[in-house]
């Protein structure tokens, strides 16, 4: 997720986020993690991996 995320690849991104969902890392994790991402590789970026998981949560309830 990260390096999709620093990349800007958010194609692929959320299926690697519905991954690591099933894989048991939690909504917060998730959102760390793209957090901490986005000071490395840029607003933009961050915020575009940021919309993709938000979509997959609302999916999700």
């Amino acid at each position: 997720m990260a390096v999709l995320t620093a990349g800007g690849n958010t194609d692929q991104l959320g299926f690697h986020i519905g991954r690591a969902i099933d894989n048991g890392v939690t909504q917060e994790e998730l959102i760390e993690a793209i957090t901490h991402v986005t000071f490395y590789a840029g607003w933009p970026r961050g915020m575009s991996a940021m919309g993709v998981a938000k979509q997959l949560f609302t999916d999700d309830k």
